[in-house]
């Protein structure tokens, strides 16, 4: 999928009308090397302080290689259990195993979100990323929604309807969709050339199941009726052999994809990605790890996700729209630039994987860098922890970012704070490794 600038994005966000969950796509297109504009989040990184012992540094790249393959097995493990339960729904669709199914797809998030640190300096994921996670999408593609619905402006396949029509019809293209298959669902994407087109990964499955959020920034998620994919007797919806068709082609989809990065990853094999990345000088694999830490946690998290949305008061351009997960979104997506800095991860069994990390590079460089940058790092997950724990009470991401909210605003504040601060703090542990300019992406949102 071609990717939208972060730039570009994030003007985009806040200036274009937005569909019933969002108009346009995970927003975050950071390129292998740290090109970006410079964070204005912090004062310049330090001078590099000195070079690390190689053969140190190249077992922290190799532990990291570790845990990101671990991520993505367990991600793919959890969407397989997704699959069998989506296919347990669709086998007898009540309001017990759909529950389920959203249950499992909450739990297929978990891990998948503690990758998205690698994404950032790694271009062979995000130029993959875009089939699994692209958010806000424009419901009006794929399935029927309410007349209040708002689509993206200029979007040509707004209304397209796929479950619903077996042509649909782009501008002066007509597009066949009689078949709903993986491949077919894959091709759709950007669809007229809008990024608002998203016709697969976990948030068209969420969509599916849990239907449009219409609550605004009130309380509630998506209530899609189970029996919108009943057959026969009691079924609502309409067109339901095709919502069923869909739901079970883009759950394969995203297994599929799963298992393809999961490959890219797999130790011993001579020619993939992580090969390549292992064989590199290890200041290049350091660079990766700590742009990415950098990237996520400022432009992307902090900017995209929270920034855009608290500043347009906007439930629209919250990432987990349609299930009102998203305050688990951010948490886990900050857990896992934590991962990253420590060289830990618990995987979904429970084991607990810990090695050669960075945060032992920069403790013999600098210990105070270190200090400093692991009580940052945990402070943001304090910060992000407070999301969660209202979200358990019944106040979720939507609700804290609603006019008005002047104390759920200000919880969303400290959390971006917290990561623009943190983000100064990798910078410096960056330049003790000798990597003085980093350089993480900002997005072009200043804070």
């Amino acid at each position: 999928m071609i990717r939208m600038p972060l730039a570009t994005a994030s003007l985009l966000a806040i200036a274009i009308s937005l569909a019933g969950c969002g108009e346009g796509k995970d927003k975050a297109a950071a390129p292998q090397a740290p090109t970006p504009a410079a964070s204005t989040a912090a004062p310049a990184a330090p001078a590099a302080t000195g070079k690390v012992d190689e053969a140190t540094a190249k077992a922290v790249v190799a532990h990291y290689a570790d845990i990101v393959f671990a991520v993505y097995s367990d991600a793919e493990s959890t969407a397989k259990t997704l699959q069998t339960a989506v296919d347990a729904f669709l086998a007898k669709p009540n309001a017990d195993t759909l529950k389920a199914a959203k249950a499992a797809w909450v739990a297929a998030r978990v891990p998948y979100l503690q990758s998205e640190v690698f994404r950032f300096g790694n271009t062979i994921i995000d130029d993959w990323e875009g089939q699994v996670n692209a958010w806000p999408l424009d419901e009006g593609l794929i399935d029927y929604v309410d007349k209040s619905y708002e689509h993206a402006l200029g979007n040509p396949g707004a209304t397209a309807n796929i479950i619903a029509n077996t042509q649909v019809q782009v501008g002066e293209d007509k597009v066949d969709v009689k078949d709903i298959t993986p491949e077919k669902l894959a091709s759709l994407n950007e669809l007229g050339g809008s990024e608002a087109n998203v016709a697969t990964g976990y948030h068209a499955i969420e969509f599916l199941l849990w239907g449009q959020d219409l609550n605004g920034t009130g309380p509630g998620a998506g209530n899609r009726p189970a029996s919108d994919f009943l057959e026969g007797k009691g079924a609502t919806g309409g067109h339901n052999d095709r919502r069923r068709a869909y739901l079970k082609s883009v759950t394969q989809l995203l297994v599929n994809d799963l298992q393809e990065m999961v490959g890219n990853w797999k130790p011993n094999v001579a020619d993939n990605y992580r090969a390549t990345l292992e064989a590199e000088p290890a200041e290049t694999g350091l660079r990766k790890m700590l742009f990415g830490m950098g990237s996520l946690s400022l432009g992307e998290l902090a900017g995209e996700r929270m920034k855009v949305s608290l500043e347009a008061n906007s439930p629209e351009d919250e990432q987990d729209c349609f299930s009102d997960n998203t305050h688990n979104s951010h948490f886990y997506d900050a857990k896992g630039v934590r991962n990253v800095y420590l060289g830990e991860y618990t995987r979904v069994d429970g084991t607990k994987m810990t090695g050669a990390s960075l945060s032992s590079l920069v403790a013999k460089a600098d210990p105070a860098a270190d200090t400093a940058l692991k009580a940052d790092l945990a402070t943001t997950e304090a910060k992000l922890q407070v999301m969660v724990d209202h979200a358990n009470k019944g106040e979720h991401y939507d609700q804290l970012i609603a006019a008005g909210n002047t104390a759920g605003n200000q919880i969303v504040r400290d959390a971006i704070a917290s990561l623009v601060k943190q983000t100064g703090s990798i910078e410096a542990a960056a330049g003790k490794l000798g990597i003085s300019d980093l350089n993480p992406d900002n997005a072009d949102h200043e804070f």
